[in-house]
Protein backbone atom coordinates (compact mmCIF):
# COMPACT_ATOMS: atom_id res chain seq x y z
CA UNK A 1 0.00 0.00 0.00
CA UNK A 2 1.17 3.54 -0.75
CA UNK A 3 -0.14 7.07 -0.38
CA UNK A 4 -1.89 6.77 -3.75
CA UNK A 5 -4.04 3.92 -2.41
CA UNK A 6 -5.90 6.21 -0.02
CA UNK A 7 -9.08 7.57 -1.61
CA UNK A 8 -9.79 10.52 0.68
CA UNK A 9 -7.00 12.33 2.53
CA UNK A 10 -7.69 15.15 4.98
CA UNK A 11 -4.97 17.54 6.18
CA UNK A 12 -5.66 19.26 9.50
CA UNK A 13 -4.06 21.56 12.03
CA UNK A 14 -4.46 24.96 13.68
CA UNK A 15 -4.47 28.30 11.91
CA UNK A 16 -1.12 29.05 10.28
CA UNK A 17 0.36 25.56 10.46
CA UNK A 18 0.37 25.09 6.67
CA UNK A 19 -2.46 22.62 6.08
CA UNK A 20 -3.80 24.27 2.92
CA UNK A 21 -0.32 24.50 1.40
CA UNK A 22 0.36 20.84 2.10
CA UNK A 23 -3.07 19.73 0.88
CA UNK A 24 -2.51 21.52 -2.43
CA UNK A 25 0.91 19.95 -2.87
CA UNK A 26 -0.45 16.49 -2.11
CA UNK A 27 -3.35 16.98 -4.52
CA UNK A 28 -0.91 17.99 -7.27
CA UNK A 29 1.42 15.11 -6.44
CA UNK A 30 -1.38 12.54 -6.57
CA UNK A 31 -3.36 14.09 -9.42
CA UNK A 32 -6.25 14.27 -6.95
CA UNK A 33 -9.26 16.53 -6.71
CA UNK A 34 -8.72 19.20 -4.05
CA UNK A 35 -11.43 20.18 -1.58
CA UNK A 36 -10.24 23.44 -0.07
CA UNK A 37 -11.70 25.92 2.37
CA UNK A 38 -12.24 29.45 1.08
CA UNK A 39 -11.91 31.62 4.19
CA UNK A 40 -11.83 34.84 2.17
CA UNK A 41 -15.33 34.03 0.93
CA UNK A 42 -16.75 33.92 4.46
CA UNK A 43 -18.39 37.35 4.92
CA UNK A 44 -18.37 36.97 8.70
CA UNK A 45 -14.74 36.02 9.27
CA UNK A 46 -13.23 39.49 9.53
CA UNK A 47 -16.00 40.52 11.92
CA UNK A 48 -15.40 37.35 13.93
CA UNK A 49 -11.78 38.23 14.63
CA UNK A 50 -12.85 41.75 15.63
CA UNK A 51 -15.58 40.46 17.99
CA UNK A 52 -15.58 36.68 18.41
CA UNK A 53 -18.53 36.51 20.79
CA UNK A 54 -20.83 38.49 18.50
CA UNK A 55 -20.07 36.82 15.18
CA UNK A 56 -18.98 33.29 16.12
CA UNK A 57 -22.24 31.51 15.26
CA UNK A 58 -22.64 33.07 11.81
CA UNK A 59 -18.98 32.37 11.01
CA UNK A 60 -19.22 28.77 12.17
CA UNK A 61 -22.43 28.01 10.30
CA UNK A 62 -21.07 29.53 7.08
CA UNK A 63 -18.03 27.25 7.20
CA UNK A 64 -20.21 24.23 7.98
CA UNK A 65 -22.48 24.88 5.00
CA UNK A 66 -19.43 25.50 2.77
CA UNK A 67 -17.94 22.14 3.75
CA UNK A 68 -21.23 20.30 3.28
CA UNK A 69 -21.56 21.75 -0.24
CA UNK A 70 -18.07 20.58 -1.12
CA UNK A 71 -18.29 17.12 0.39
CA UNK A 72 -21.83 16.15 -0.60
CA UNK A 73 -21.05 15.44 -4.29
CA UNK A 74 -17.99 13.43 -3.26
CA UNK A 75 -20.14 11.55 -0.77
CA UNK A 76 -22.72 10.67 -3.41
CA UNK A 77 -19.97 9.18 -5.57
CA UNK A 78 -18.63 7.41 -2.44
CA UNK A 79 -15.19 8.57 -3.50
CA UNK A 80 -14.85 5.67 -5.93
CA UNK A 81 -13.98 7.96 -8.80
CA UNK A 82 -10.47 9.21 -8.10
CA UNK A 83 -8.70 10.52 -5.03
CA UNK A 84 -9.71 13.56 -3.00
CA UNK A 85 -7.54 15.72 -0.73
CA UNK A 86 -9.08 18.28 1.62
CA UNK A 87 -7.54 20.90 3.90
CA UNK A 88 -10.07 20.21 6.64
CA UNK A 89 -11.63 17.33 8.57
CA UNK A 90 -15.34 17.93 9.00
CA UNK A 91 -15.42 15.85 12.20
CA UNK A 92 -13.14 18.47 13.78
CA UNK A 93 -15.63 21.24 13.00
CA UNK A 94 -17.31 21.14 16.44
CA UNK A 95 -13.96 21.94 18.05
CA UNK A 96 -14.23 25.60 16.96
CA UNK A 97 -17.88 25.70 17.96
CA UNK A 98 -17.09 24.54 21.49
CA UNK A 99 -14.33 27.14 21.80
CA UNK A 100 -16.30 30.12 20.53
CA UNK A 101 -20.05 29.66 20.95
CA UNK A 102 -22.28 30.35 23.92
CA UNK A 103 -24.27 27.44 25.34
CA UNK A 104 -27.41 28.44 23.43
CA UNK A 105 -25.52 28.95 20.18
CA UNK A 106 -23.75 25.63 20.62
CA UNK A 107 -27.10 23.85 20.87
CA UNK A 108 -28.14 25.38 17.51
CA UNK A 109 -24.86 24.45 15.87
CA UNK A 110 -24.82 20.89 17.23
CA UNK A 111 -28.35 20.25 15.97
CA UNK A 112 -27.34 21.32 12.46
CA UNK A 113 -24.12 19.30 12.60
CA UNK A 114 -25.93 16.15 13.74
CA UNK A 115 -28.34 16.53 10.85
CA UNK A 116 -25.69 17.14 8.17
CA UNK A 117 -22.78 14.90 9.22
CA UNK A 118 -24.25 11.49 8.26
CA UNK A 119 -24.54 12.62 4.63
CA UNK A 120 -20.81 13.27 4.27
CA UNK A 121 -17.89 10.95 3.45
CA UNK A 122 -15.12 10.23 5.93
CA UNK A 123 -11.40 10.25 5.05
CA UNK A 124 -9.33 7.10 5.20
CA UNK A 125 -6.15 9.06 6.02
CA UNK A 126 -5.82 12.15 8.22
CA UNK A 127 -2.59 14.15 8.42
CA UNK A 128 -2.51 16.33 11.55
CA UNK A 129 0.11 19.10 11.52
CA UNK A 130 1.45 20.38 14.84
CA UNK A 131 3.53 23.47 15.63
CA UNK A 132 4.06 25.69 18.68
CA UNK A 133 2.12 28.94 19.02
CA UNK A 134 5.12 31.14 18.24
CA UNK A 135 5.57 29.33 14.91
CA UNK A 136 1.88 29.74 14.09
CA UNK A 137 2.00 33.46 14.87
CA UNK A 138 5.04 33.97 12.65
CA UNK A 139 3.43 32.15 9.72
CA UNK A 140 0.19 34.06 10.16
CA UNK A 141 2.15 37.31 10.14
CA UNK A 142 4.04 36.31 6.99
CA UNK A 143 0.95 35.53 4.94
CA UNK A 144 -0.44 38.96 5.75
CA UNK A 145 -4.22 38.52 5.87
CA UNK A 146 -5.54 41.73 7.40
CA UNK A 147 -8.27 40.11 9.49
CA UNK A 148 -5.82 37.63 11.04
CA UNK A 149 -3.79 40.43 12.61
CA UNK A 150 -6.30 40.37 15.47
CA UNK A 151 -5.50 36.76 16.39
CA UNK A 152 -3.87 36.76 19.81
CA UNK A 153 -1.56 34.35 21.58
CA UNK A 154 -4.14 33.31 24.16
CA UNK A 155 -6.65 32.26 21.50
CA UNK A 156 -4.02 30.26 19.59
CA UNK A 157 -2.94 28.53 22.79
CA UNK A 158 -6.54 27.47 23.47
CA UNK A 159 -6.92 26.34 19.88
CA UNK A 160 -3.69 24.34 19.92
CA UNK A 161 -4.72 22.62 23.14
CA UNK A 162 -8.13 21.76 21.70
CA UNK A 163 -6.51 20.22 18.62
CA UNK A 164 -4.15 18.17 20.78
CA UNK A 165 -7.06 16.86 22.85
CA UNK A 166 -9.18 16.06 19.78
CA UNK A 167 -6.50 14.08 17.99
CA UNK A 168 -5.40 12.32 21.15
CA UNK A 169 -8.76 10.51 21.00
CA UNK A 170 -9.18 10.35 17.20
CA UNK A 171 -9.26 6.82 15.75
CA UNK A 172 -11.78 6.99 12.89
CA UNK A 173 -9.08 6.74 10.18
CA UNK A 174 -5.37 6.22 9.73
CA UNK A 175 -3.69 9.17 11.45
CA UNK A 176 -0.25 10.69 10.86
CA UNK A 177 0.80 13.35 13.39
CA UNK A 178 3.48 15.60 11.86
CA UNK A 179 5.80 17.97 13.67
CA UNK A 180 5.57 20.86 11.17
CA UNK A 181 7.73 23.32 13.10
CA UNK A 182 10.89 23.30 11.00
CA UNK A 183 9.93 21.91 7.60
CA UNK A 184 8.81 23.78 4.49
CA UNK A 185 7.07 21.58 1.93
CA UNK A 186 6.16 24.57 -0.25
CA UNK A 187 9.60 26.03 -0.93
CA UNK A 188 11.83 23.08 -0.11
CA UNK A 189 11.34 20.02 -2.29
CA UNK A 190 13.42 17.64 -0.11
CA UNK A 191 11.14 18.38 2.85
CA UNK A 192 8.10 17.45 0.77
CA UNK A 193 9.70 14.28 -0.59
CA UNK A 194 10.69 13.23 2.92
CA UNK A 195 7.07 13.50 4.08
CA UNK A 196 5.69 11.69 1.01
CA UNK A 197 8.19 8.86 1.54
CA UNK A 198 6.94 8.46 5.11
CA UNK A 199 3.28 8.56 4.04
CA UNK A 200 3.93 5.91 1.39
CA UNK A 201 4.61 3.42 4.21
CA UNK A 202 1.47 4.18 6.25
CA UNK A 203 -1.13 1.41 6.15
CA UNK A 204 -3.41 2.33 9.05
CA UNK A 205 -3.31 3.11 12.75
CA UNK A 206 -1.50 6.05 14.35
CA UNK A 207 1.93 7.30 13.28
CA UNK A 208 4.26 10.13 14.30
CA UNK A 209 6.53 11.95 11.86
CA UNK A 210 9.20 14.15 13.40
CA UNK A 211 11.33 15.14 10.38
CA UNK A 212 14.71 16.75 10.23
CA UNK A 213 14.73 19.93 8.12
CA UNK A 214 16.48 19.29 4.80
CA UNK A 215 17.83 22.44 3.14
CA UNK A 216 20.03 22.14 0.08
Amino acid sequence: MSLADFRFIAVEGPIGVGKSSLARRLADHLGAEGLFESPDENPFLERFYADRAKHALATQLYFLVQRVRQLSPAGQLRLFEGTHVSDYLVDKDPLFAELNLSAEELDIYQEMFRHMRPQLPAPDLVIYLQAPVETLLERIRRRGRSYEKRIDTAYLERLNSAYTEFFYHYDAAALVIVNATDIDWVNNEPDFRQLVHFLDHVHGGRHYFNPLPLHF
